[in-house]
């Protein structure tokens, strides 16, 4: 799959991204093969609103035209499983998930690999983009996609309940397990602790409680390891914190919406979630507590606050694309430092480590938010579930533990018996 950065005859009129333009003219379709057409398949998501709305400047400055195909998440997976397995050359730049199904497009061949044109524009800075998404954007040491928007686990919490009980914000999870004990104590009724409990939804942000202890989905040799001693005690803490200080009769099917509006709506005094749904607990329209709400890093297990910071979405280029020069070049434009520093103003959290020191940048985010990603970011792990093919299977293997312990069960012996599940998956694939 490698290749050259750009053709020779690229090279001749190849733009570079500056401050969000190319510097450049038009590229017509003797380029190197390229069209001056590129079809740019894209998801139903506020970023993609906002470039949509700017791609008239990049025709402007290319001569290329743009046609964007726009989708919802069930339509665009159906698209690609069915295009992109035909090996059709109709998809230019795709807009993918890393996480979900990264893996299985890079194994088929299908993302391009991008290795030598990330590596030598150094105008573009490929430096500048965060350890973590860069490393789930990246298989088998070839670079297969541009990561645009990220992700990372932080925890929410009310200033008013721990200013009443004489508490200082939990900085460990031996601080977050007596802090949610003492509240709840305190205050009937309300939860000291709640986050998202259905067996697959909850694996995102257990992730984090499994990295702080220590632990990992798989070890070095990339096999299962979800019944290390460490995993176990992450298993132990998440389902202790929300069995013995949750929200009384607690549900065992909650994904973020469900755990979002106990919290938005007063009834537990932290949450562990994504940063970005932030503006669902500040907004007074959606949230009753959303004057008090205070934000900080992932407490810290006997590994350090290690929350995840994984990339949300990415832009790659279809191998079977005859317009790879070009599809580069929006990629270029579209990740450009001033691109997602304007982007990121408007509220989708960029993977540039550029944007996040930009005063700019985080111009529009609470100052505690701000200083909670910065510090997930700097040690985050670039996944938040096992990276794997089968990604819903593997979510519910090794997301059965943590139901058990929510319920009270052993949660040791879950794990046991999810780590067979788990290593029969892997090698499975591996076959």
């Amino acid at each position: 799959m490698k290749r050259s950065v750009l053709r020779a005859t690229a090279l001749a009129t190849a733009a570079l991204v500056l401050g969000g333009g190319l510097a450049g003219c038009s590229t017509g379709a003797g380029n190197g093969g390229d069209s001056d057409t590129l079809r740019v398949t894209l998801v139903n998501h506020v970023w993609t609103d906002i470039i949509k709305a700017k791609i008239p400047e990049f025709e402007k400055q290319t001569g290329i035209k743009v046609e964007v195909a726009q989708f919802g998440e069930d339509q665009l997976s159906d698209q690609y499983n069915v295009k992109l397995n035909a090996g059709t050359d109709d998809i230019d730049v795709m807009m993918y998930r890393p996480l979900q199904e990264g893996k299985l497009f890079a194994k088929n061949g299908y993302l391009a690999n991008l290795t030598d044109r990330v590596s030598k524009d150094k105008a573009w800075n490929w430096s500048d983009f965060q350890d973590g998404p860069v490393n789930s954007t990246t298989y088998k040491d070839k670079v297969v996609g541009v990561p645009i928007i990220t992700e990372q686990e932080v925890l929410y919490y009310r200033k008013d309940l721990l200013k009443a009980a004489g508490l200082e914000v939990p900085k460990t999870m031996d601080d977050l397990l007596a802090a949610a004990e003492k509240i709840k104590k305190d205050n009937p009724g309300t939860a000291g602790f709640v986050a998202r409990t259905g067996k697959s939804a909850a694996v995102t942000q257990f992730s984090s409680f499994l990295y702080s202890y220590g632990g990992d989905f798989t070890d070095a040799e990339g096999n299962a390891s979800i019944n290390t001693p460490e995993a176990k005690a992450a298993y132990a803490t998440y389902g202790k914190l929300i069995h013995d200080f949750g929200p009384a009769n607690v549900s065992t099917d909650m994904s973020w919406s469900e755990a979002m509006a106990i919290f938005t709506q007063g009834g537990a005094a932290f949450y562990t979630e994504a940063d970005s749904l932030y503006k669902n607990a500040t907004d007074p329209a959606k949230s009753k507590v959303s004057d008090t709400v205070g934000f900080a890093p992932m407490p810290a297990g006997p590994a350090g606050s290690k929350a995840y910071n994984v990339p949300s979405w990415a832009l790659g280029v279809n191998e079977s694309s005859t317009h790879q020069d070009n599809a580069w070049k929006f990629i270029q434009w579209a990740t450009s430092q001033d691109m997602m520093l304007q982007i990121q103003k408007a509220g989708v959290p960029g993977s540039r480590t550029s944007v996040w020191a930009d005063p700019d940048g985080i111009s529009t985010y609470p100052a505690d938010l701000a200083q909670a990603i910065a510090i997930s970011t700097k040690d985050g792990v670039g996944h938040d579930r096992p990276l794997v093919i089968k990604v819903p299977e593997a979510r519910e293997i090794v997301g059965d533990p943590i139901v058990v312990a929510i319920t009270g069960g052993d949660s040791a012996a879950a794990a046991d018996a999810g780590n067979k599940a788990f290593q029969a998956l892997l090698d499975d694939e591996n076959k």
